[in-house]
């Protein structure tokens, strides 16, 4: 269960950030072909950036939170163990 936390912090984290990575940077690069000019990278391209960000942290989260959530029971019901055993 830890093993598969940490693959997707270390492994599937990334992929994601790339990914966004290389879609601005097609998106910056097709704007620019199409010669929109410097407004629209201050005004849409960052909200679409902030956006496409949003939704990969929304992704990233959704994608760990079954391993977060067991985890977490596991530690509350291995401390109530523990403390049985050493009555």
């Amino acid at each position: 269960m830890k093993a598969s936390l940490i693959v997707k912090v270390f492994l599937i984290l990334p992929l994601i950030l790339l990914a966004d990575y290389l879609l601005m940077a097609l998106l910056g690069c097709s704007t620019c072909l199409f010669d929109f000019g410097d407004e629209f990278y201050c005004g849409p391209f960052c909200i679409t950036g902030k956006i496409i960000l949003a939704l990969s942290s929304i992704f990233f989260v959704y994608l760990i939170y079954p391993e977060i959530k067991t985890l977490i029971r596991s530690k509350k019901n291995g401390t109530a163990a523990e403390s049985k055993k050493g009555l």
